[in-house]
């Protein structure tokens, strides 16, 4: 009987969610999340992330004009605050403390209207004051920080669209 291992189990569905499906008229891609500077090591937990950016890429394409479709490639993530064991858990338990562990998140994006590209960028975002601004989001959302973050992005480069 063959074994498998984990350590071949984990790259193998990791790059079965490297393009987890979006809403029409939105992808997002995972560009070798394995290289990602701060995502949880476990692989639901990290299916969690990504499937938690997608949705919200989504909900940002809403916004767009009417023919509009967003692509994005997600190059590098790196979560707001920091994964410190924890044993009476049984996984890593995310401190924030308001420091140096504020979320970056960068990616390139392309808007396209009529298989024309209207609109196309690669951004670095970060939030180094991320627990001192106002969150509209509530404080159980996941990934409140990266998406307010992203939200102050998209108005910011999109406003005119809107």
């Amino acid at each position: 009987m063959r074994t498998l291992h984990l350590k071949h189990l984990v790259p193998a569905l990791a790059a079965a969610c490297i393009a987890l499906p979006a809403a029409a008229g939105v992808t997002v891609d995972f560009t070798k999340p394995d290289n990602y500077a701060d995502v949880p090591f476990s692989f639901h937990e990290r299916e969690d992330v990504f499937k938690e950016l997608t949705r919200h890429f989504e909900k940002l394409g809403t916004k767009l004009g009417a023919g509009q479709d967003l692509k994005v490639e997600i190059l590098d993530v790196d979560l707001a605050g920091r994964a410190e064991p924890n044993a009476a858990l049984g996984r890593d338990l995310r401190i924030l403390r308001g420091g140096a562990d504020w979320p970056v998140i960068s990616f390139k994006y392309a808007v396209t209207e009529g298989g024309k590209t209207v609109k196309s960028g690669e951004e670095r975002l970060a939030s180094m004051n991320y627990m001192r601004q106002f969150n509209h989001y509530s404080a159980s959302e996941p990934l409140r920080y990266e998406k307010a973050m992203l939200d102050t992005w998209f108005k910011a480069t999109f406003a005119a669209a809107q």
